[in-house]
């Protein structure tokens, strides 16, 4: 995630990081053992924190002052709520969508499909940097650690239930890391796709946003909620919220 690389590597790069993490995470399954249900509630609540947080921070705030800026919203910016409203709708109908083609399929919607937005985000955080005021190198660096972060918790969330369901503590760690294998592919295609219709580019922060919002909201809440440690998983998604917030305002 160096300044002198093209935005398209630094996606690659960023979204590798990202990716490293969650395989970091789910190597945990070799040293943890059980079904240790407790942390992997909390470890949920601490990702749904970071993702709302990202949310706003690093995509739907540059979205509007890049909406803004361009004037092609009114004089003031006083439409910009309808790119940042459309691409925010339309990131959460692909999540929904995707879920219910997957589902009719008679397949269980794999967790690759929540890992998209979080790649995509990436990606066009970079390939958006120089756009607006709010559009730094340093934002969308943190945006990637942020994710980062949150996908340590997420792939021991895939690999620790695996391997207290008997698979084999390899397995359920190849299946951990599998889950962000996705992110440097949709970075990419995000970075490059962003970088050839810069027009494009508050509808796609708000997209990212939409898609990862929709995530928490419909999966990770309610999973997090279903074995009786919400208050724990609510805690931490206030701490997860204050990591990231601290990330883009401190650092950024």
């Amino acid at each position: 995630m160096l300044r002198d690389y093209s935005q398209i590597t630094q996606a690659l790069l960023g979204t590798l990081f990202t990716w490293a993490l969650t395989a970091a995470g789910a190597a945990l399954v070799i040293v943890i053992r059980g079904k240790q249900r407790k942390l992997l509630d909390i470890s949920l609540g601490f990702a749904a924190g970071v993702m709302i947080a990202a949310s706003y921070w690093s995509l739907l705030a540059p979205a509007i002052e890049m909406a803004t800026e361009s004037k092609m919203y009114g004089a003031d910016g006083e439409y910009v709520f309808v790119p940042v409203g459309v691409g925010f709708l339309i990131g959460a109908a692909f999540v929904y969508g995707t879920d219910v083609l997957i589902s009719s399929l008679g397949l269980q919607s794999p967790n690759e499909v929540h890992n998209i937005p979080e790649g995509l985000a990436v990606g066009v955080g970079f390939a958006a940097v120089g756009s607006s005021a709010s559009a730094t190198f340093e934002n969308a660096r943190n945006l990637a650690i942020g994710i980062g972060i949150q996908n340590f918790p997420e792939g021991l969330a895939v690999s620790l239930p695996l391997q207290a369901a008997g698979i084999s503590t390899l397995k359920s760690f190849w299946y951990g890391q599998l889950s962000g294998m996705v992110e440097p592919l949709a970075g990419v295609l995000g970075a490059a796709g962003v970088a050839l219709a810069e027009p494009a580019l508050p509808y796609a922060l708000a997209f990212a946003a939409g898609a990862m919002i929709y995530v928490v909201i419909d999966d990770i809440v309610p999973e997090a909620h279903q074995s009786g440690n919400g208050k724990l998983a609510s805690w931490a998604a206030v701490v997860g919220f204050l990591v990231m917030m601290s990330l883009d305002v401190g650092l950024g």
